[in-house]
């Protein structure tokens, strides 16, 4: 069977799904990503000892800056009024656990505002973090969590 994508029409262009008649429904996304860090990274960040000062509530703010304007940055995703968006973050020995959690009411999913969420978080921490680990990488940015009501 042909693989068939909803973003290309009939010749193969790129093309905005329509969604218009489908219903609204309560959706939530949940979308995780991991950045790879040294022990010392982590410990630093614990201590609020890193140069560019408090790491994790900059990144929070980014990844829900980031969920927000999600219709701006992927170009057929639909601009989606969220309700919720919440950024947390599980501390490891060598590494952070991004988690990004967003909700609507919308007639399309939130899949791509959770993992923008998670994505720009991650890239935030890397980017406050260079100074100190030169070894980071992001990884296993995926979506964990799909419903819809």
């Amino acid at each position: 069977m042909k693989n068939k994508f909803s973003h290309l029409d009939e010749s193969g262009n790129a093309r905005m799904v329509n969604v218009g008649a489908k219903p609204l429904q309560k959706r939530r996304a949940v979308a995780t990503a991991r950045l790879v860090c040294q022990p010392a990274t982590i410990r630093a960040l614990r201590a609020k000892a890193l140069p560019k000062g408090d790491v994790l509530t900059v990144a929070n703010v980014a990844g829900i800056q980031a969920a927000k304007r999600t219709g701006d940055l992927i170009p057929l995703c639909h601009p989606l009024a969220l309700s919720h968006v919440e950024v947390t973050f599980k501390l490891r020995r060598n590494g952070i656990e991004i988690f990004c959690a967003a909700e609507t009411s919308a007639q399309t999913g939130v899949e791509m505002e959770a993992l923008t969420g998670a994505s720009v978080a991650a890239l935030t921490l890397y980017d406050m973090c260079k100074a100190v680990d030169k070894t980071m990488r992001i990884e296993n940015v995926r979506v964990i969590e799909k419903v819809k009501e």
